[in-house]
């Protein structure tokens, strides 16, 4: 699987799943880039700088992408939390 297919796959989980739940926190996520399998998410609004952004990128959108696109290896926290 392409990186463009990752890309592909994964902004549909983003749209459908990911945003939705981030928007119930006053948050949002935009994924910036995948290189080689690992994708790299920039989170704004209530995600940024939060506390609990490290465990929702790892436990929660890392675990589910990795299920769903079995190419994912890999999420990043792309964003600039100060």
């Amino acid at each position: 699987m392409t990186d463009q297919e990752i890309l592909d796959a994964l902004e549909v989980i983003m749209d459908d799943e990911v945003s939705p739940a981030l928007a119930s926190h006053g948050g949002g996520g935009v994924i910036t880039k995948v290189e080689a399998g690992v994708v790299y998410i920039e989170l704004e609004g209530g995600c940024k700088g939060c506390p609990g952004a490290r465990m929702t990128m790892k436990n929660g959108i890392e675990s589910l992408f990795k299920e769903r696109v079995p190419a994912v290896k890999e999420v990043v926290d792309d964003t600039d939390h100060f």
